[in-house]
């Protein structure tokens, strides 16, 4: 998701900063693919750690066993030896310097008993914490303020009640006794700003209050509300990203919808597609969308399945916009019906990846991950443009 990302930027340990006028370039960079569809992507310095539903990676025209777990260097595009393994789907990920922390839907990675959770080396080792029994199936991971927050449709924690998300202590691992807010459905994002958890999904109230349905602003040692945000947004959200003093949202319902917040919840501007909106990320002025529509359309007014009735732009599965929601020229079409997850970026590389479950970007194959803008040399962005 988006915020490891920016976390990654904060603390990263590459010894240079490119800096982008333009969208990426819309031509995907040689890279490895995946047989199966990519749920999670995450940053750590320059590699790129990979999620999803998939048993194989293509590299150098080969074929590699990774079961669902991967990890691609971003400097080159090249399949990294990370290989944990994991016998079930894993839907989210999240880094920090202690490890990589997954999600999901798996009972065992590398070999090791997990439910649902765990945090893994750098090398590949299952760390001995985060060893829970877990309840409903976790859709959305972050880390901060010495915490893993974890989101889904989760009723319990080791027999302990929770509804919809969770806190663990991201050194020992242990449940969080205080963080414990109420939500009344399932939640699809987590994001941790700087004094606030955001929580998006398809829940109506937490904590029973009012305002808070679909996205809500909860206290990061407590799960408090913090009533200084209220959502205005209907449909459920499925990612969130933060930039400044903006907070954007991917969210579907009567076709998709993107929305730009500000830190009171009060909208900026609103981008309607006949799809769902899965994923947003933000690099460098630009607001890239991900999901499975295949148009953005120019105005709000939408029929059936979202079919937009005042004329579209084709967009298949990715877009760009600007800070100010006007839609940009930059066209990386992609395929299918699912298409696009997941979206992260890298300020520190001026880099883009998306991944999901199409097999093809502007009609050439690219099946499931783009990395957009490689980085071919240290101090040296090859964008192409």
């Amino acid at each position: 998701m988006t915020v490891t990302a920016a976390l990654g930027v904060l603390i990263s340990p590459l010894a240079f900063t490119a800096v982008l006028a333009a969208p990426v370039n819309p031509a995907p960079a040689p890279s490895v693919t995946f047989n199966g569809e990519v749920l999670a992507t995450a940053y750590w310095g320059s590699t790129i750690y990979v999620g999803g539903d998939f048993t194989s990676v293509t590299s150098n025209g080969k074929s590699v066993g990774r079961s669902r777990l991967a990890a691609v260097d971003a400097r080159t595009g090249a399949l990294l030896p990370w290989n944990p393994g994991a016998d079930a789907r894993v839907t989210a990920l999240t880094v920090d310097g202690g490890g990589v922390y997954a999600a999901g839907s798996f009972h065992k990675v590398n070999g090791v008993n997990r439910d649902n959770l765990a945090k893994i080396s750098t090398s590949g080792a299952v760390q001995s914490t985060f060893k829970h029994s877990i309840s409903g199936t976790p859709y959305a991971i972050a880390v901060g303020h010495g915490r893993v927050y974890l989101g889904g449709s989760i009723t319990s924690v080791n027999g302990q009640e929770r509804t919809r998300a969770a806190a663990f202590d991201a050194n020992t691992g242990a449940l969080d006794p205080n963080w414990r807010p109420h939500v009344n459905d399932i939640v699809r994002a987590v994001l941790v700003s700087a004094d606030r958890v955001y929580l998006g999904g398809r829940f109506n109230a937490v904590n029973w209050l009012r305002g808070t349905g679909k996205v809500a602003a909860v206290d990061p040692a407590r799960g408090e509300v913090d009533l200084g945000f209220w959502s205005h947004v209907t449909a459920m959200v499925h990612d969130l990203a933060l930039d400044g003093g903006t907070l954007y949202a991917g969210i579907d319902g009567g076709g998709g919808r993107a929305t730009a917040m500000d830190l009171a919840g009060n909208a900026r501007w609103t981008i309607t597609t006949d799809g769902d909106v899965q994923a947003v990320a933000v690099l460098d002025g630009t607001v890239y969308l991900g999901g499975h529509f295949d148009n953005v359309c120019r105005s709000a007014n939408v029929g059936n399945k979202g079919v937009c009735l005042d004329g579209s732009d084709r967009r298949v599965k990715l877009a760009a916009v600007t800070t100010a929601g006007e839609l940009l020229p930059w066209t990386a079409n992609g395929n299918g019906s699912v298409g696009v997850n997941t979206l992260s970026a890298n300020r520190d590389l001026g880099q883009l990846v998306a991944a999901g479950a199409y097999t093809a970007i502007n009609g050439n194959p690219q099946r499931r991950f783009a990395l957009f803008n490689l980085v071919s040399r240290p101090g040296f962005l090859d964008s192409g443009w």
